[in-house]
């Protein structure tokens, strides 16, 4: 074998010239770092040599005439001292942090923790025992890929319509597509996926973690898997499952063929912990490599894992070197894989400095100054299990946020409770109240009324209680609260009635979603009514719980309702009204009388104060109006009508000509025009009106209509 060089310490990783191999690894506190070279089993180690060098923190070497393919790990030489917050042990095989293709799955047995598992001592014993057998190892890359005349798609925010779908899930129960390439990209891209993602008219997949993850060792001797993948191992290498034949360019041609057909990307990431777990976890790369540095420790306890996430460790985006390397994988998936965007899973993590969150911190600084990462759309949780970890509305500029304020509001008013008319009113108006500072846009509000954490649709409108017995938790899992209704049966009904009665609920949640202010998302298979049986935590479930079951699509509820998501995504983009670019206050008037937004009970009478208020009154009347290109004004009112009987409405002013445009009572129905000003809307149901107006000869704050009637609703 030949004899390793210097070689250079960056960039980091294993990166292939066509000469040679350079290898880099940080550590702040080993003192020798070995690189390992595996045959192409990955089961006999065949060399082990020392990097030679060691720059600012970073460990290198170069393997001349080394090409793409091989497999590598590293072991690491220093302190075993948990008390103090080492825990290096040479015995372990560590995976590259910046492994770009990982070969291999983690084959649990004692033998991959650094500890000796039943010792006396815990964690402050050592196990000498080799762990490389059970390792899955690093792979040298080429990343070369012919993208063509591909661009992104760069959709402007306040026109996003999300997808969030599980790359395996969406495709494994989908009868078109071959066996061997259903639960990968490649099924993702393919031809009947990207024409059912035409037809619902959206714009943007979201898809679960589809960074290289960890089978918790759990709940494989539970016989389960970890369906989510929120258990990151590898940051710059795709999950290996999601590859049908192996090929990193399978995920660049999903992503390229999804591009021509106008639909961006997002991945869903998770920076905020490892798959290693506590201090009591395996040591498969970064707590051999340095633990000290990737981790946040307890203050006064090093040898204790901060767990500000509730997976037993929090990454240590203060240490610049970690920090680094976050934003090197972010800028690595748009640059080698041309990815649209980022949605961040506990991004209040991410933003923790030593005194909590700080929407100034180093790592929201780094991104939002990146060239490269400043353009993609950028998504976060807006929190985390730690001390006040709950900041809906407080990221800075550039992030959009997942609304569960939204969700929740619009799931309590349309299930009958009481005094929800103010909160629903400021989840439609864009939640101004949280988001409408630092010249942040409406856009940054992700609305959803169901996500993967959580009921689907059909089971927030089927089900009162979790279902989670399958978790192997006895049903302690998952959320307590659902705000749902089960219509007066839990789980299947035969009953036409309720039956009925929950196709209602489920068609006014969606109008809700799309016509309010903000970025809607849908969930995966709410366009069919999937199911997931009452399973409000499905993280373990890879089997037919979790995977979409397309035979509910053929049904001709499942069609129907594909037909209904359909329409409010085509009448989200002709009427740019619902999708407006600004926070509306009530304080213009486009038209004389009228202004841009403004609400009424179901007698078309303006809500004052005493009005919003009243917790009896549950009905809702929205109105917005915006000055169209031709100089007319388009006024559109939503009635919602969430009580159990038909109520008449009477549209406000203007309400002559007005023509109807939805109605989710009857949602076959065509378009047609009113001929009076009364409106019966049905139980659990929405209506969309359009009327013209002439445009006011100037634009300014409204003098006419009652100023306690504006966008600014009290909550």
């Amino acid at each position: 074998m030949t004899a390793l060089e210097e070689g250079a310490p960056y960039p980091l990783g294993a990166t292939w010239d066509g000469l040679g191999v350079n290898f880099a690894v940080f550590s702040a506190h080993a003192e020798r770092i070995d690189l390992c070279l595996f045959d192409p089993s990955g089961r006999r180690e065949i060399a082990r040599m020392p990097l030679p060098e060691k720059t600012d923190e970073v460990f290198h070497g170069y393997l001349p005439d080394a090409r793409a393919g091989l497999l590598y790990g590293f072991r690491a030489h220093g302190p075993y001292d948990p008390q103090h917050g080492h825990r290096f042990n040479p015995n372990k095989l560590l995976l590259d942090p910046y492994a770009k293709q990982i070969f291999g799955e983690v084959r649990w047995s004692d033998a991959l923790y650094g500890y000796r598992l039943h010792s006396p001592r815990g964690d402050l014993s050592f196990d000498r025992r080799d762990s490389a057998p059970g390792m899955p190892k690093g792979v040298v890359v080429d990343d070369a890929f012919n993208w063509g005349d591909d661009r992104p798609p760069n959709t402007p925010w306040h026109e996003t319509v999300i997808y969030e779908a599980h790359v395996r899930g969406l495709t494994m129960l989908r009868p078109e597509i071959r066996p061997h390439e259903r639960g990968t990209f490649a099924a993702l891209a393919s031809p009947p996926m990207i024409e059912h993602y035409k037809r619902l008219g959206i714009t943007a997949v979201e898809l679960l973690p589809v960074h290289a993850f960890v089978q918790d060792r759990r709940l494989v001797e539970m016989g389960l898997r970890n369906y989510w993948g929120y258990n990151t191992i590898g940051f710059f290498a795709p999950e290996p499952r999601y590859l049908s034949d192996g090929s990193l360019n399978e995920m660049k041609i999903a992503i390229r063929r999804l591009h021509a057909a106008g639909i961006e990307v997002f991945l869903d990431v998770v920076y905020n912990h490892t798959a290693e777990g506590s201090e009591e976890g395996a040591t498969l790369s970064f707590r051999g490599l340095d633990n000290l540095s990737y981790y946040r420790m307890e203050q006064h306890d090093w040898r204790r894992c901060v767990n500000d996430t509730g997976c037993g460790n929090t990454v240590n985006l203060s240490h610049p070197r970690v920090l680094q390397m976050v934003m090197d994988s972010l800028r690595y998936w748009v640059e080698a894989y041309h990815v649209d965007g980022f949605r961040f899973d506990l991004g209040v993590t991410l933003g923790r400095e030593d005194h909590g969150f700080d929407p100034g911190s180093g790592f929201f600084d780094a991104i939002r100054q990146d060239p490269t990462l400043a353009r993609v759309k950028l998504i976060s949780e807006p929190w985390d299990i730690g001390p006040g970890g709950y900041h809906l509305g407080g990221h800075p500029p550039g992030f959009a946020e997942w609304n569960d304020k939204f969700r929740d509001s619009v799931r309590r008013f349309w299930r009958g409770d009481a005094g929800q008319r103010p909160e629903l009113a400021a989840r439609l108006a864009g939640s101004s109240d949280l988001f409408d500072r630092r010249s942040r846009k409406p856009w940054a509000s992700i609305n959803f009324v169901a996500s993967h954490d959580g009921f689907t649709l059909a089971d927030a409108v089927s089900y009162v209680q979790r279902h989670n017995l399958a978790n192997g938790e006895d049903n302690r899992d998952g959320h307590g609260e659902n705000f749902s209704s089960n219509c007066g049966v839990e789980g299947p009904a035969a009953d036409p009635t309720v039956r009925a009665h929950r196709s209602r609920l489920q068609r006014a949640m969606l109008a809700t979603l799309f016509f309010a202010q903000g970025t809607p998302m849908l969930l995966a298979g709410d366009e069919f009514g999937r199911t997931q049986n009452g399973n409000n935590n499905a993280y373990a479930q890879d089997n037919e719980t979790s995977w979409l079951d397309w035979r509910g699509a053929e049904t001709s509820d499942g069609q129907s309702l594909i037909a209904f998501v359909a329409r409010l995504t085509e009448l989200r983009r002709a009427h740019p009204i619902l999708r407006c670019k600004r926070f509306l206050h009530g304080r213009e008037q486009p038209s004389p009388g009228v202004l841009d937004i403004a609400w009424f009970d179901e007698r078309g009478a303006d809500l004052g104060s005493e009005d919003w208020n009243d917790h009896k009154e549950r009905t809702l009347t929205l109105r917005r109006a915006e000055q169209r290109d031709d100089s007319a004004v388009s006024i559109l009112t939503l009635m919602l009508n969430p009580t159990d009987a038909t109520v008449a409405f009477t549209a406000p002013p203007p309400a002559l000509g007005n023509r109807l445009l939805l109605d989710t009572a009857r949602p076959d129905e065509a378009e047609r025009t009113l001929e009076d000003e009364m409106v019966a809307v049905g139980p659990q149901s929405a209506v969309l009106l359009l009327a013209v107006a002439p445009a006011a000869k100037r634009r300014g704050r409204a003098a006419g209509p009652k100023t306690e009637n504006t966008g600014d609703v009290a909550t």
